[in-house]
């Protein structure tokens, strides 16, 4: 008996892996449609054959965070977003820029800013010029702070940035200076778990009034949306349409849908199912916002090997792609759902 459960284990699991056809998906989307990248990856001609089938946009996974460019000595490093962004160039891709402040990271260089002989302010505010103006008239838009929202919706996040520069006046002066190195950029808020949190999405929506109430010029709402298999349906189309209700742009900026992240007893080929549902659900709520408010959808990754949770779980299998490149059950759903049937 064990052995037949096994085995049929290994079927459901065959079964439900089985690659499908699919047109390339920035030839029917309604939208901009990237995928994370890693400069490195780009030496990958497989996956760098992948990416121009199938997406228009780019968005580096780390290499544009403060833990990337800024030194131990406070210098800049710029060689892996550079590589990326002449990928993104020499192909004709568009490029979006991830991020700019973040509570997760304090450089060691800021931390210990000896403002006897440069303020904490003129160095964010240089930090902040430097990134956003080296790619000025090439990146179509920033996610200018990241997951600002306390877990539980109660306020915001604690950060170095918020400690010395004020909890509120450290997003509106970021979305300032970025606007100033970059007018045409358009500038988002960004966070996670909106999906399913309900009293974080509130706080959340409430930040942006309160950004766009003081002036700041915030453009667009990035909802990352991390998913797992077992969200039930229809919660995150209601999410997205609950985000849009603000009348900005609206960023899909870090979509994925683990199995691992699931009900550890839903049986793996029901996951794969909901997993294909969930990126079939997301594909339509961006077709269903306004043409004005779709301003892309991001893939965190778009094969399974690439993906930040396979190496968080070496079972799982998160992206609408398998480790070879071949479009899952998820791909076919954005494109059913993108060609109308």
């Amino acid at each position: 008996m064990l052995g037949s459960a096994v085995a049929l284990a290994a079927c459901e699991r065959s079964a439900s892996s089985q690659p499908v056809a699919v047109p390339p998906l920035k030839s029917i989307a309604p939208c901009a449609i990237g995928t994370a990248i890693q400069s490195g990856q780009l030496r990958d001609p497989l996956l760098a054959a992948l990416v121009l089938e199938h997406c228009s946009q780019l968005t580096a996974e780390w290499e544009m965070k403060m833990e990337y460019i800024v030194q131990p000595d406070g210098a800049f490093r710029f060689d892996g977003p550079d590589a990326i962004a002449g990928f993104a160039r020499r192909e004709g891709l568009r490029l979006f820029g991830h991020t700019l402040v973040w509570y997760n990271q304090a450089p060691p260089a800021f931390e210990r800013l000896d403002e006897r002989r440069t303020s904490f302010e003129a160095a964010y505010r240089a930090y902040i010029t430097a990134v956003v103006g080296r790619y000025r008239g090439q990146a179509v838009g920033w996610d200018v702070v990241n997951e600002a929202v306390a877990e539980d919706g109660e306020g915001w996040r604690e950060s170095l940035w918020a400690s010395r520069l004020g909890e509120f006046e450290h997003m509106r002066l970021a979305f300032e200076i970025a606007h100033e190195a970059d007018p045409a950029a358009v500038l988002f808020l960004n966070d996670y778990n909106l999906e399913y949190l309900p009293k974080k999405r509130v706080t959340f929506l409430r930040l942006v009034e309160r950004l766009l109430k003081a002036g700041a010029p915030l453009g667009g709402i990035g909802t990352q949306t991390h998913l797992a298999a077992d969200q039930p349906p229809g919660e995150t189309r209601r999410a997205i349409r609950e985000l849009a209700s603000v009348g900005l742009p609206v960023h899909v900026s870090e979509l994925d849908v683990s199995l691992a992240r699931a009900g550890r007893f839903i049986p793996r080929g029901d996951l794969v199912r909901r997993q294909a549902a969930l990126y079939g659900e997301v594909a339509e709520a961006v077709a269903d916002l306004p043409e004005r408010q779709r301003f892309g959808l991001t893939l965190w990754g778009l094969r399974d090997r690439d993906s930040w949770l396979r190496r968080e779980n070496a079972n799982d299998a998160p992206a609408p792609f398998d480790d070879q490149g071949m479009a899952k059950a998820g791909a076919g759903a954005m494109a059913r759902a993108w060609a109308g049937g």
